[in-house]
């Protein structure tokens, strides 16, 4: 290669390098420039935007369209009905009387646990759904369906239930219990049983209930008592002193109770007490 040719050569090798290198200085620039460039402030704030008027006091709606309840408050008092269900069917049905009645024939046969607990609650549940029917068919009648069709508000739909329920309490309740509990209460003598305040007429209920239930448990224990005494006047007779009387009685207790089909004859007199009333 000729002197001229190197010369050539080396001369565009420097106008590259010096491109490249103003190229990389300008860059450096530009980024210097912007990183000590100021941030922007921020924005102010703004003013607060005005609350639109009301259109007037808020109110709750628990009425449906058709001026019946709505089916919330419907659902409401169902939840609460279950909920105080076993403490009404205690306190204001024949369930009490129907149940002690049965548990003491339970006894009086010397059967600790047949028929069990849960047997005897179920024939006192639906006996006293037999009972109670007409009851319940007039507080249907009278204060349930109104209610759900707008006819009634709560509170005549309570009252229009109560009637019935009172109504029947104070055919199967004692005056002199009902005295008892006025002067408990420490209130006024009511002009006429029908004028009683459930406060009063339900505890005098309960406690006519279980005067009654005893006076039938009474009645049933006095046959079975008699088989007790024979089979254990027999035993000491014999000699037979170890042996329980127990043991020997009961198959007669159960013999006796079959022949005279003792459970037609304790739920038809159940029954009829209440018919009765």
């Amino acid at each position: 290669m000729t002197p001229r040719g190197l010369a050539l050569r080396a001369g565009r090798i420097a106008a590259v390098v010096l491109l490249i290198a103003v190229t990389a200085y300008a860059l450096l620039l530009l980024t210097s420039v912007a990183g000590h460039a100021a941030p922007a402030g921020p924005d102010g704030p703004s003013a607060p935007a005005t609350p639109a008027p009301s259109g007037g006091p808020i109110s709750v709606q628990i009425n449906a369209p058709d001026n019946g309840p709505s089916a919330a408050v419907v659902t409401l008092i169902g939840i609460t009905l279950l909920s105080v269900a076993p403490a009404l069917l205690l306190m204001m049905t024949s369930f009490t009387k129907i149940f002690v009645v049965l548990a003491m024939t339970r006894n009086a046969l010397s059967l600790q646990s047949v028929p069990p607990n849960q047997v005897l609650a179920g024939l006192s549940l639906f006996l006293s759904l037999f009972i109670m029917w007409p009851v319940v068919s007039d507080i249907n009648t009278h204060a349930f369906q109104p209610y759900l069709n707008g006819h009634l508000d709560f509170g005549g739909a309570f009252n229009a239930a109560s009637g019935p329920l009172s109504a029947f309490m104070l055919a199967h309740t004692r005056q002199e219990d009902i005295a008892l509990m006025t002067r408990a209460a420490g209130l006024a003598n009511p002009a006429n049983p029908a004028q009683t305040p459930l406060q009063t007429l339900i505890p005098a209920f309960m406690i006519s209930e279980l005067r009654a239930a005893f006076i039938i448990g009474f009645v049933i224990f006095i046959p079975f008592l008699i088989i007790d005494l024979v089979v254990s006047a027999a035993l000491m007779s014999m000699g037979m002193m170890m042996l329980p009387p127990v043991m020997i009685s009961l198959p007669f207790k159960i013999l006796l109770f079959v022949l005279v089909d003792g459970w037609d004859l304790i739920i038809t007199a159940l029954i009829q007490s209440y018919r009765g009333g």
